[in-house]
C-alpha cells in the first residue's frame, strides 16, 4: 500500500541525503519525492510516497526518520484528511488535424495548453494522481513524447 508522509527538516547540507540513505539501507523504495523551502528559509517540507506493504514497516520508517537529528516533525497522512497533488507537463505529437482529439481529451480534465507548434503541443496539469493517470491514458493515442512529473504534495484539510 503506498502511504503519503511529509517531514518537516531543518533546511542544511546533507539532510536529504541521510533521509535517502536511511530508506536505501533498509531496502525501502521511495515513489516519489517533493521537496522545498517553508515560508521560514530555515525549515524544509519534504513529501514523500512509500510502498509499505505492512502497518510495521511504515511504523519503523516513521520512527527512523524521527530519530534523524534534523528532522523536526513527521506526518503520515494515509488515515488523515488531506489533499493532495502531482503537477505533469507532457509533449504530445499534434498535428493541426488532431486538433480537436487533443481538445476533446483536455475538455474532461483541467489540463490546459501552454505551448503549441504545427506539429506538437505542451501540455500542463495538477490534479491527483487518479485525475493524472485518466488524462495519461487519453494522451496515450496522440503519442506522448515527453513527459515530465513532480512528486507528490500534501497539505492536512484541517
Amino acid at each position: 500500500m503506498k502511504h503519503t508522509i511529509s517531514v518537516l527538516v531543518e533546511n542544511k547540507f546533507g539532510v536529504l541525503a541521510r533521509i535517502a540513505g536511511l530508506f536505501s539501507a533498509r531496502g525501502y523504495n521511495i515513489a516519489s519525492l517533493a521537496v522545498s523551502e517553508t515560508m521560514d528559509p530555515a525549515i524544509s517540507y519534504l513529501t514523500m510516497v512509500i510502498d509499505a506493504e505492512d502497518e510495521k514497516i511504515l511504523e519503523q520508517i516513521k520512527k527512523q526518520l524521527n530519530k534523524l537529528i534534523d528532522v523536526i516533525t513527521v506526518t503520515d497522512f494515509t488515515k488523515k484528511g488531506h489533499i493532495d497533488r502531482e503537477l505533469i507537463l507532457v509533449k504530445v505529437g499534434c498535428s493541426a488535424r488532431d486538433k480537436a482529439r487533443l481538445e476533446g481529451i483536455l475538455a474532461k480534465t483541467s489540463a490546459k495548453i501552454i505551448q503549441r507548434s504545427d506539429n506538437a503541443a505542451i501540455i500542463e496539469m495538477t490534479g491527483d494522481q487518479e485525475e493524472i493517470m485518466s488524462l495519461l491514458d487519453g494522451l496515450k493515442q496522440l503519442g506522448i513524447k515527453e513527459l515530465a512529473r513532480s512528486g507528490r504534495i500534501a497539505i492536512p484539510k484541517e
